[in-house]
Formats: C-alpha cells, sequence, structure tokens
C-alpha cells in the first residue's frame, strides 16, 4: 500500500519556531517531527510514500531527499496555495491510482502501532477507514461520532456543550479511489479551506460506510503549540535507543541512558541524567549539569555552570556559561550571553498562559520556559519570563528581562540613567 504524508502546512500556532522553517521539521529526540512519522510507515512494511510539502518545502526536501537513507521511496507533490486537508489529497490521484493508500498529517507523533491498527481494521466493508483516538480535551479536536465502528458524522472542532464524545479524528485514514469524487463534490468550508472531513461526510450522507478504528493515545499525539513539543521530546527520548558514540571524558558522569552522536563529547564535571540525547559534534561541559528529557542537536556547545532541564537546545547553538534553560525550545545558532536565564515558574504556581495567534492559551503546564526562533542572540544577564515567545533573528542586550513576546528582528536595549555624585 501506498502512503501520501501531508506536509505542507505553515504551522502558525507554532510561532516563533516556524519563521523560519516548516513545522514538520522541528526536532524532537534526535530527528524532526517528520522523520518520525516516516520511520513509523517504513515499520509497517509501507516504503512507497507521497509527501505534499509547501511552506518552507526546500528545509524538507533537502533533509529527507529521495528517502533511501529512510529506507523508503519518496515523492513529492506542492500543494502551491494551503487550500485545506481535501485539497492535498486530491493532489495524490496521480500517484496513488486506483488502488487503496493511506493518509497520514506529517506533524503528528504516531507509533507504528497506530499504523498497524488502521492497516488490520480496514477492508471489513468500509469504502475509508479513519483512526479515532479518546481525548481529554474534545473541543480542541474534531470529534468522531460512531454507531459501532461505523462514522455517523465528523464534528470539526465542537464548543463544550456540543461535543457529545471525546474519540477525536487522529488524522491517519485509508480511503479508495472513491474519495476523490467526494473532494471533487465538496464545498469550502468556514475556514476557507477544502477539508477532507467535509469529503467524508458526502460519502456517509450517500450511504457509504466509513468504518472507525480506535487507536491507544499513549502511541498518538498532535503537535500543534510549541509546548507540545516537551511532551513529544519526553515521549520519543523513553522509547529511542540511546548509544554513546563520541567521547566522555573521565569525571563526567553518566547516569541513566543518555545518548551521545559522533564526534560530541561530555567534559570532565558535567552531570547528565537520562534519558537526554546529546547529538553529534556537541560539547557539553565542563562542570554543567544536564536534566533528563533534553534534546542537544548537533554542533552545540553547552558550557561551564549551566543547567538545562527538560528542554530542546536545536543544533548550533551555543550555551556559553552560567546559564539556566528549563522547560524551553530553543532555535537553531542561537547564542546566550552569560547570566542567561529562563524562568518556568510562576510564584503563585499557577499554570503559565501564552499567546498563540490572537488568543491567550492555558498550557495546563505549571513549569514552562521560554521558545526561541533561530538566531536569537541575549547579552549577559538577561531574564526571560515564563512563557515568552522570541522570534527569530532578534537581539536582547544585557540586563533586560523580558516579560512579553518579541517579534523576529529587533534588538532590544534597556534605557539606563546613572546619577553621579561626589562620595560625602
Amino acid at each position: 500500500m501506498k502512503a501520501v504524508v501531508l506536509a505542507a502546512g505553515e504551522g502558525v500556532r507554532m510561532r516563533p519556531l516556524t519563521f523560519t522553517k516548516s513545522k514538520h521539521m522541528l526536532p524532537i529526540g534526535r530527528d524532526p517531527i517528520i522523520a518520525h512519522v516516516l520511520n513509523s510507515l517504513r515499520e509497517c512494511g509501507i516504503r512507497d510514500t507521497l509527501l505534499v510539502v509547501g511552506y518552507k518545502q526546500e528545509l524538507i526536501r533537502n533533509y529527507l531527499g529521495d528517502g533511501t537513507k529512510f529506507g523508503i521511496d519518496l515523492n513529492y507533490v506542492v500543494q502551491e496555495k494551503a487550500l485545506g486537508t481535501a485539497h492535498a489529497i486530491g493532489l495524490a490521484k496521480e500517484y496513488v491510482g486506483k488502488e487503496d493508500f493511506l493518509v497520514i498529517y506529517g506533524d503528528l507523533l504516531v507509533g507504528p502501532e497506530a499504523v498497524k491498527a488502521i492497516l488490520q481494521a480496514h477492508g471489513s466493508g468500509g469504502i475509508a477507514t479513519m483512526a479515532v483516538v479518546p481525548v481529554a480535551q474534545p473541543e480542541q479536536y474534531g470529534i468522531v461520532k460512531l454507531d459501532g465502528n461505523r462514522v455517523i458524522d465528523i464534528l470539526e472542532k465542537p464548543g463544550r456543550d456540543e461535543a457529545s464524545g471525546n474519540l477525536a479524528n487522529a488524522g491517519i485514514y485509508i480511503f479508495s479511489k472513491e474519495i476523490f469524487n467526494a473532494i471533487e463534490r465538496t464545498h469550502v468550508s468556514f475556514r476557507n479551506e477544502l477539508e477532507v472531513t467535509d469529503s467524508l461526510r458526502l460519502l456517509i450522507e450517500a450511504g457509504d460506510s466509513i468504518l472507525a478504528v480506535q487507536i491507544d493515545p499513549e502511541v498518538w499525539m498532535d503537535i500543534g503549540r510549541p509546548w507540545d513539543l516537551l511532551e513529544a521530546n519526553k515521549r520519543v527520548l523513553q522509547r529511542m535507543e540511546l548509544p554513546i558514540l563520541g567521547e566522555v571524558e573521565r569525571g563526567a558522569c553518566i547516569m541513566g541512558p543518555v545518548g551521545l552522536g559522533e564526534g560530541g563529547r561530555v567534559r570532565s564535571g558535567a552531570y547528565v541524567e537520562g534519558p537526554t540525547w546529546i547529538g553529534e559534534e556537541s560539547d557539553v561541559g565542563p562542570n554543567c549539569y544536564i536534566r533528563p528529557y533534553t534534546s542537544i542537536g548537533r554542533k552545540v556547545r553547552v558550557g561551564n555552570a549551566c543547567e538545562i532541564k527538560n528542554s530542546i537546545i536545536s543544533s548550533e547553538t551555543r550555551i556559553g556559561h552560567l546559564s539556566y534553560v528549563g522547560d524551553s525550545v530553543i532555535g537553531e545558532r542561537c547564542n546566550l550571553g552569560a547570566g542567561t536565564i529562563t524562568a518556568n515558574l510562576r510564584l503563585n504556581g499557577e499554570t503559565i498562559r501564552i499567546n498563540v495567534g490572537d488568543k491567550v492559551v492555558d498550557s495546563g503546564r505549571r513549569k514552562l520556559g521560554a521558545f526561541l526562533g533561530d538566531e536569537v542572540k541575549t547579552a549577559i544577564h538577561v531574564s526571560l519570563m515564563p512563557g515568552v515567545k522570541i522570534g527569530p533573528r532578534t537581539w536582547i542586550g544585557p540586563n533586560v528581562t523580558i516579560y512579553h513576546d518579541l517579534p523576529p528582528n529587533v534588538l532590544v536595549l534597556q534605557r539606563q540613567e546613572l546619577n553621579y555624585r561626589k562620595p560625602e
């Protein structure tokens, strides 16, 4: 069976991390999100894959190539404008031909168990099969109503009063060629997009059988907001193999499962607790503390007296000395000056609220640090308050405390007033 992976979206809710890259290329563990999707497909025997790309597609193409390094045969088709999931699937018509095919959203963290479940369930009489998953907050998802294992309706992000169940659309489908006829008859939604859920409704209204299979939420996660990366990273680190391929100096302490890429170094006095991944050619220590559920990318420098906890540090970033990064995501090629601190806990202990688009959203997390886009620089003694987001290529001068989000490409300096007088 062939697979179609939808990876054209811009990921606006993931700002500032997606100003410079597709959300599908954001790192979790040692690899970007899209690589985990492809690995799960390959483990289920699916090797012929079409990737629907659009926003920042060159980064995806450069990383994945023709799929050889992932053991798959990878092809691409471009969705020039963000016209919706139905439109994106329609672009695959020529590639899949007349055979049934699998569709999966490219911003999911999905274990092979979930893919196997839908493959096994398909073929029981329906012309389409979709995966559903129980969720705690159904109003954030498309909710699927069932009669037994048959889909009778799909409600797109219902209000709390409208949600009559907790089974969410998991973003994994198997379609027969009939889906393309339904797509051609699909009208633009209130979001000005062609939604594949509307195409499915047309099939249901015509009396066609759409089957559902419930998957385990432990092997499925939607990565839709910046802090979701931290939970996804935790799940990946708990499951991945963590070999030590670099150099661990005498006097360094490795506790638990810790992976170190080729050419990487952990210097004397460093204390590293797993599960943690330190990427190729990265240099950690001396005398620093790396705490669990931290992923460090390629060619990263973490220096003396730094502490990193439950964070994602992207490639070629430098955290030289005397800094604390907790529950945060740091972009590529950032440079944090001495004494840079990411605060991650409110004094009153309440959960952290973050600006997502034009809304203020409760993250549900008591501990949450900062989110820095690529090429952010901080000078000495910079403090970032819980939940702040810093746009790419923004520079922050010395002795500044950031309480609110900063846009890309700005320089922030503190105005200082000095009072000179002669001593008594």
